[in-house]
């Protein structure tokens, strides 16, 4: 039940943000189809693999941030692209994973860079989702009310009961077809990677970063606090292979859960630490059928009105978006962190490469132009 509960969130909450990006980059239906497809079977087989060799409930998913990054970068790209990108940040896990130099690169990028980005990317996106007011008072006004209710009584299901309710919605207010959508399996398309400097910088060094700092970072965090001494070299590993392979359906990066971790690795999943794998492979079983039955599930989300999904896209992320500012205030740099959120929020972009690189550029500077004039003339 644990598995299931993890993959019924992450369908509920990241999928609807990976379904804004598709619509976004007007992706047809059958194309977002393949995307799901691809990273539910490479989340699921990575899930398995990894929670059965170990004996550790290690949930794996797709990188959420790197979903909100497609909506303002994804957009100005053409899709062989994005897929070159994804290919670039696969391959980079796998070198890194063999090499095990995870710690080492966590402890090089700066904490205060990072959770700058990682805020502005977050919120640049819950802004987007708060418009849904202007576009559906109705809609936004319900889901709301119903979300703040939810997040008193039963805060852990939220935001599942939240997409229950949104499609008792759809089918009785807006009168959306939702209850005759038939089966329907998975029909993967492959797309030929292309590369371009707009595309590695906008697109893949920022999806590389957030994808250590927002998902393998504190998803390691999740599993060692709950008395799991797992290596992250594997897990780099099977998550940069996995992504390899998903890339060439329209994938994005496979990572190690960080959102639904919790639901496997906790004592709720079971009393015994050593029993609850068993969750971690339920997830990827879950997954796998997701996957295969990607082209029901797509049906659905896309007969949601779209200040619907907006509206419950950035719900989702609103626990994440809470974090990261939360480590970004905390950080001992939190200047620094402030002008990477600032300037990665402002949605600039300069010789086609997108915000989310511009500001770790200009937090770098001037986190580096910091320390240089507190040695040379503070003496600190």
């Amino acid at each position: 039940m644990a598995g299931f509960l993890a993959v019924l969130v992450s369908y509920a909450g990241p999928l609807l943000i990976y379904l804004q990006a598709a619509q976004a980059m007007d992706m047809p239906t059958a194309v977002f189809s393949s995307w799901v497809f691809a990273i539910s079977i490479a989340a699921g087989l990575s899930s398995i693999t990894l929670s059965a060799w170990f004996r550790a409930p290690i949930a794996m998913a797709w990188s959420a941030p790197g979903t909100v990054l497609l909506i303002s970068i994804g957009t100005s790209l053409p899709l062989g692209e994005v897929v070159g990108a994804y290919l670039l940040v696969a391959t980079t896990l796998l070198l890194l994973g063999l090499s095990g130099w995870f710690e080492r690169l966590i402890g090089f990028l700066p904490p205060a860079v990072t959770n700058g980005m990682m805020a502005g990317i977050l919120f640049g996106f819950g802004l987007k989702a708060a418009r849904s007011l202007a576009t559906d008072p109705f809609i936004f006004a319900t889901l709301l009310t119903a979300f703040v209710v939810l997040s008193v009584i039963i805060p852990r299901y939220a935001l599942l009961c939240l997409v229950g309710l949104s499609m008792i919605l759809s089918a009785t207010v807006y009168d959306t077809p939702i209850g005759h959508v038939d089966l329907s399996l998975a029909a993967p398309g492959t797309v030929l990677p292309e590369f371009s400097m707009a595309a590695i910088l906008g697109l893949a060094l920022p999806l590389f970063i957030t994808t250590l700092s927002g998902q393998f970072l504190p998803g390691m965090a999740i599993l060692r606090s709950h008395g799991y001494a797992t290596s992250a070299r594997p897990i780099l590993i099977v998550a940069g292979a996995a992504s390899l392979v998903g890339a060439f359906f329209g994938g994005v990066t496979t990572a190690l859960a960080s959102i639904t971790a919790a639901f496997c690795a906790g004592p709720e999943c079971h009393e015994n630490p050593s029993r609850r794998y068993i969750a971690g492979v339920a997830c990827g079983v879950f997954f796998c059928l997701g996957g295969i039955f990607s082209g029901t599930i797509v049906n659905v989300l896309v007969l949601l009105p779209s200040a619907m999904i907006s509206l419950l896209a950035g719900l989702a992320l609103l626990s994440a978006i809470q974090k990261s500012l939360s480590d970004l205030m905390a950080s001992e740099d939190a200047q620094i962190g402030l002008l990477t959120f600032l300037v990665t929020t402002s949605g600039v972009t300069l010789g086609g490469i997108g915000t989310a690189f511009w500001g770790v550029v200009v937090g770098l500077i001037a986190l580096h132009l910091t320390r240089f004039i507190r040695q040379a003339f503070m003496g600190e």
